[in-house]
């Protein structure tokens, strides 16, 4: 038998780049940029044709940032292309109640003013969003974009990771980070399984226009069937997100649109005046789906791939930033002191960072679903009473506020608006 000793030592692989990012959505770019500012080499990878994410017509789909979120973005030079399309979150006022019947006399109030730091977040349209973040990539230095094309196998290998195109081609890398959404083929290819469950819901999404000022206040209504946010945008708009269970949700989907707006106006009631549909309407099943790890030999899960959570707190996106900011963390310092960026060791601090919070506050947010999502009296009874306590104390309502803007925690350098 051979003697392990003697056995030839193969040598690293030849790399076509630092780093591969599969996924050109909302998380990829921004990992892209600041990876490509510090100096690494990136390649991002998108299914769609660019023409398609560059389109520039409102499909009705927008983002709620949360304060940390922004500073990510002026962190890597994104913010200053958008700033002047988003709409400031200067309000958040949450309610409970029944369709038709208007809200409960029990709400939390978060008023502008309260966060010293400025909003508590922005509203942005999708499409401003990633028109930025592609202007962005295609002037940095560093960053390679492949459009068009998807991943059929990655394979890892001494010193690197493999990929191979649907059109044939193969591209090497140290890291393959997988910022491609809850289905990842990143982390099936990874070995990586999902824990999860469905919630009976389906979210109705889309944007209108209506008839009087929003006042930069965002509404979360909370029915039986589901939340309900109405989002302020530019403008006299408002984004909606509005969940309900997947039979009533079919059935309002398939109306013509003053039918959806009749079923919406049921639920919002008349205070933003007369509506009507911006863009495109939209349906999303909602489910909890969470990567049983987020790491694997040269591979990082980044945003929905490690973690699809319930929209009731506009949170998803935000959750992908601080992985952002995280994992560009990670590997630009393990970068500098001459550390391999793919290796385990090294993407498990990754993985210690940001797997606990991530999956707190998604099962914060399954949790807050199951509590408001029924007509139960007592637990009705429980969460207004509950409301209604953290609006009469100050320092409740601030933890809170907080909590919402992204301001707590062991933040990144990126989310407080710091170069790594």
């Amino acid at each position: 038998m051979d003697n392990p000793a003697q056995l030839p030592i193969l040598p690293p692989m030849t790399t076509d780049c630092d780093v591969i990012i599969l996924g050109g959505g909302l998380n990829g770019p921004p990992l892209a940029l600041a990876l490509a500012q510090a100096g690494l080499s990136v390649t991002v990878i998108d299914a769609l044709p660019q023409a398609i994410r560059a389109d520039d017509a409102f499909d009705g789909r927008a983002y709620a940032l949360a304060l940390a979120s922004q500073r990510l973005l002026a962190a890597v030079g994104v913010w200053p292309a958008v700033a002047a399309k988003a709409q400031p979150i200067l309000g958040v006022r949450a309610s409970d109640g029944r369709v038709g019947e208007g809200p409960s006399p029990f709400f939390l109030d978060f008023a502008n003013g309260e966060l010293e730091e400025g909003p508590m977040g922005f509203m942005l349209e999708d499409r401003h969003l990633r028109q930025a973040f592609l202007a962005a990539m295609g002037t940095t230095p560093g960053i390679t974009q492949i459009s068009g094309d998807t991943v059929v196998a990655q394979e890892t290998g001494p010193g690197g990771i493999t990929v191979t195109l649907a059109s044939g081609r193969t591209l090497s890398a140290r890291l393959l980070a997988g910022c491609d959404g809850r289905a990842s083929g990143t982390a099936r290819r990874a070995g990586i399984s999902r824990s999860g469950w469905g919630y009976g819901q389906t979210a109705l999404v889309c944007a209108i226009a209506h008839e009087k000022p929003h006042e930069g206040i965002a509404q979360q209504f909370f029915t039986p069937a589901g939340p309900l946010a109405i989002l302020p945008l530019t403008g006299n708009r408002s984004a909606i997100v509005w969940s309900e269970r997947e039979e009533t949700a079919r059935a309002i989907q398939a109306l013509d649109d003053e039918g959806y707006l009749a079923a919406l106006r049921e639920r919002v009631g008349d205070y933003l005046g007369t509506l009507r549909l911006e863009g495109k309407r939209f349906t999303y099943p909602l489910n909890l789906t969470l990567a049983n790890s987020f790491v694997a030999e040269r591979v990082a899960l980044v945003g929905d791939a490690a973690h699809g959570v319930h929209p009731i707190a506009g949170q998803g996106l935000n959750l992908g930033l601080r992985d952002v900011g995280a994992l560009a963390e990670v590997v630009i310092e393990a970068q500098r002191i001459g550390e391999d960026i793919g290796a385990l060791d090294v993407l498990e601090r990754y993985q210690r960072w940001r797997r606990f919070d991530s999956t707190a506050l998604a099962l914060g947010m399954d949790t807050v679903n199951r509590l408001f999502s029924n007509d139960n009296p007592l637990l009705r009874a429980a969460r207004d009473i509950g409301m209604g306590t953290v609006n009469a104390f100050p320092g409740l309502r601030r933890r809170f506020i907080r909590e919402a803007a992204g301001l707590t925690g062991d933040l990144p350098k990126l989310l407080q608006g710091r170069a790594i």
